[in-house]
């Protein structure tokens, strides 16, 4: 009997639940359903209180098409994994001690960079460890593509495509502001897929009045709108060029809601155009996995699957070149996977008029 610990921690996307489908299917496939699975819920903080449910076949029936997870998630950031909570138990040996009392064969974790750190600590810890890519930044290091991206990337695009006939019926500047706090990957890819003007990513800290020279260009040309997809952590080059400390106090008097708003107001004062912002926020991870995420969620999760079955732990299922492939987690946990500036989709970009800032 093969008992399998199984949770999601940090934020939720669109294909969780059809990669843990995946696994499960795998496991009961290879095993002739000789394996127990325990999930446990609201991601670490389960595995750490032992809050959790023994779950078979049937609980993973249905599931591929829906969003969100049937075993919630939290947050529990890695940096506060070694401090003891607040009734002073030690989280990581709570986490072994809960491994162990359901002698469990390994645990899969599904997550991104912070879940995927703590992963990789539980692995040095002694637990065996699988590790599957979620988040729709897609930055993690190691994987050419993460699930729950793409379904993003759709909601991102569908967002910036219905902007355009409002843009385009009162003339007006549109900034949509897309997730990509660290990595634009999500703006970069929207941007370009919902026809975007302008695309700001932290990769590439812009510089205000070549935003405003792009927007004044397209009005000369008579274009009417212009529409810029801007990443949740865009940077000015003056702001890329502070220490963390002066940044972070800069941040913590800021005056706006978020980038987009401050782009706006310059935007206006320079130019005066009339801007408008939009958020489409948490659409971005809500909703049904698109076809494709479906598709790699099985492959990943199929792949976890015969990990197991074959006892080899202590890797991240990853794709690249379009195969799946095992990771070593301690080669790539703490790895953030950004975007190349000098990569061909930028010059590509560029090359049909799309203006980066810089």
């Amino acid at each position: 009997m093969k008992r399998v610990g199984m949770l999601t921690s940090g934020g939720d996307c669109q294909a969780l639940n059809a990669t843990m489908r995946g696994v499960v299917k795998g496991l009961y496939n290879l095993l002739g359903g000789n394996v127990e699975i325990y999930g446990f819920e609201e991601g670490y903080k389960g595995l750490i209180y032992n809050e959790y449910r023994l779950l078979t076949g049937k609980d993973f029936s249905g599931i591929l098409t829906k969003g969100g997870t049937i075993l919630g998630s939290s947050r529990q950031p890695f940096k506060e994994m070694r401090n003891p909570d607040e009734n002073g138990m030690d989280k990581v040996a709570a986490m072994k001690n809960n491994y162990r009392r359901h002698e469990l064969d390994c645990l899969v974790i599904l997550g991104g960079n912070g879940t995927q750190k703590t992963a990789n600590l539980l692995r040095e810890e002694g637990l065996n460890i699988i590790h599957l890519p979620k988040t729709i930044d897609n930055d993690i290091w190691g994987t050419d593509m993460t699930f729950g991206f793409q379904s993003a990337v759709d909601i991102a695009t569908d967002c910036i495509d219905c902007i355009h006939t409002t843009a385009a019926s009162h003339g007006r500047v549109f900034i949509v502001e897309v997730m990509g706090h660290k990595v634009g990957w999500l703006p970069l890819h929207a941007g370009i897929a919902g026809g975007a003007d302008i695309v700001l990513i932290p990769e590439i800290p812009y510089d205000i009045d070549k935003v405003c020279e792009a927007i004044q260009k397209r009005t000369r040309a008579k274009k009417g709108f212009t529409i810029l997809a801007v990443a949740e952590g865009a940077i000015s080059k003056e702001d890329a060029k502070l220490s963390k400390k002066e940044y972070k106090a800069k941040m913590a008097n800021y005056a706006y809601p978020s980038v987009s708003y401050e782009l706006a107001e310059l935007i206006k004062q320079k130019t005066g155009a009339d801007v408008r912002v939009t958020v489409p926020g948490h659409t971005q991870r809500g909703g049904s996995p698109n076809a494709y995420d479906r598709v790699l969620s099985t492959r990943l999760g199929a792949k976890a699957a015969k990990l197991i079955v074959d006892g080899k732990y202590g890797y991240m299922v990853g794709i690249v070149n379009g195969e799946t492939c095992k990771v070593p987690l301690g080669e790539v946990a703490g790895k953030l996977k950004g975007v190349d500036p000098d990569a061909g989709i930028i010059k590509e970009a560029k090359m049909i008029g799309i203006s980066f800032g810089d």
